[in-house]
């Protein structure tokens, strides 16, 4: 490990990461209300799952070590923080819940693995887990094997609908193309260098935006496209070929703890993004707070949720999640959208009347959270949720400053026509 990325994931991760080591593995929150006066076991739960008068028990299944710990760490806080806020309001159903935590370190294999201890041995009613596509790829078909239901929080490249699966953040057509069609439109884009990490998210994302400039911007072209490793750190060569290249657009989806040497090494080879436009899809406030407001400052991200939002739900969400993790921590678009899934079962549960998946995966249609955030969702009968797309600037501070936002909902498409 270089020094570079060691300084960067050690000093402004390794309190975060700690937070997300710290939990035990099994146990819960708070315990305020008083539980046992919901309706009687034997019908909410008639298919064994982890569910008694007073408690039911959930999985946690992210990376707190790794190189994906950098983005999932706060997905982990965000889904610690709903809990607590189910459970201080009454639970579900009359039951507190409970949650077991295990760490995918960072490994599609480990993913699997804990998925099916989680659903087979914990018999946990629901899981918020995973963050790359790579690692839910890894677990869905054990959801599916043993009927567990996942609340999925990163946005992905799309091209998936399962009935084991709510997808909280958003698919191909709510942020590739809605921001390749901002950047062509408001910065006149026509040449376009494409860049990710090597695995399934960021090569299917780049296949769907090449079709989308080729074959829809009109004038517009790719001119590269290079992938690298999870936790590649030596990006001089390919930033030696985007300066004699010129792209109109540098188009961005590195994850995790590579970004910290990718942007602290454009800024040192003198690409000033003041002047080169940088779209990406995968950097939101949780790496910025790694990478250094400094490095990263006039770059643009296209997603659904910015921690600066000015919505009254948003403020309230901030003041809780910095009350609870602490006044530094920062909120990022997956964080958010992690925050949503314990909320969206809770509801579902409820209008279901049971915690069985099969009438959960149901009665998901349809399902609207006002309180969100964002602003407001709804899951779609696809699993997928109607949310607006927005595009941030880049700010020293580490915050991103909406300059754009779709004036409606984005109806959710995971299968466009034309990109699959």
């Amino acid at each position: 490990m270089s020094d570079e990325k060691h300084q960067g994931l050690q000093s402004a991760f390794r309190r975060k990461l700690l937070m997300g080591m710290a939990a035990l593995p099994t146990m819960s929150l708070v315990s305020r209300p008083s539980f046992g006066a919901g309706p009687a076991t034997s019908v909410v739960n008639t298919t064994g799952l982890a569910v008694t008068d007073t408690e039911v028990t959930v999985g946690i299944l992210h990376s707190v070590t790794g190189t994906m710990a950098i983005s999932e760490t706060g997905s982990v806080q965000a889904e610690k923080l709903a809990i607590e806020q189910i459970n201080a309001s009454g639970g579900v159903l009359g039951r507190k819940i409970k949650f077991i935590q295990e760490d995918g370190a960072s490994d599609w294999p480990t993913f699997a693995e804990k998925a099916k201890k989680l659903l087979v041995n914990d018999k946990c009613a629901s899981v918020m887990g995973c963050w790359t596509s790579a690692s839910r790829k890894a677990v869905l078909p054990v959801f599916e094997q043993y009927n567990g239901m996942l609340y999925y929080p990163t946005f992905y490249e799309g091209l998936e609908q399962s009935k084991n699966v709510i997808y909280t953040g958003q698919e191909a057509t709510q942020q590739i193309i809605a921001g390749l069609d901002w950047v062509n439109k408001t910065k006149g884009a026509k040449t376009f260098y494409l860049l990710g990490s090597d695995y399934i998210w960021p090569r299917t994302s780049n296949k769907i935006a090449r079709k989308h400039i080729e074959g829809h911007l009109s004038g517009s072209k790719v001119v590269g496209e290079e992938y690298f490793p999870l936790g590649h750190t030596q990006f001089n060569s390919v930033i030696n070929k985007i300066k004699l290249t010129k792209p109109d657009v540098i188009y961005a989806i590195i994850v995790g703890g590579s970004n910290v040497a990718f942007y602290k090494q454009l800024k040192a080879a003198g690409i000033d993004l003041s002047k080169q436009t940088l779209l990406t899809i995968s950097v939101t406030e949780d790496e910025i707070d790694g990478i250094g407001g400094e490095n990263i400052a006039g770059a643009f991200a296209c997603m659904k949720y910015f921690q600066s939002l000015d919505n009254p739900n948003n403020k309230e969400f901030v003041a809780a999640f910095k009350k609870m993790w602490g006044e530094k921590t920062v909120i990022g678009d997956v964080t958010q959208a992690a925050y949503l899934g314990p909320w969206l079962w809770k509801m579902t549960v409820e209008k279901a009347g049971s915690f069985d998946v099969d009438k959960i995966a149901e009665a998901s249609t349809g399902i609207e959270f006002t309180k969100a955030p964002e602003g407001y969702v709804k899951i779609h009968k696809n699993h997928h949720l109607w949310s607006k797309t927005r595009v941030g600037l880049a700010g020293l501070d580490g915050q991103f400053k909406v300059v754009y936002e779709t004036p409606d909902l984005i109806e959710p498409d995971p299968f466009p026509k034309g990109y699959q």
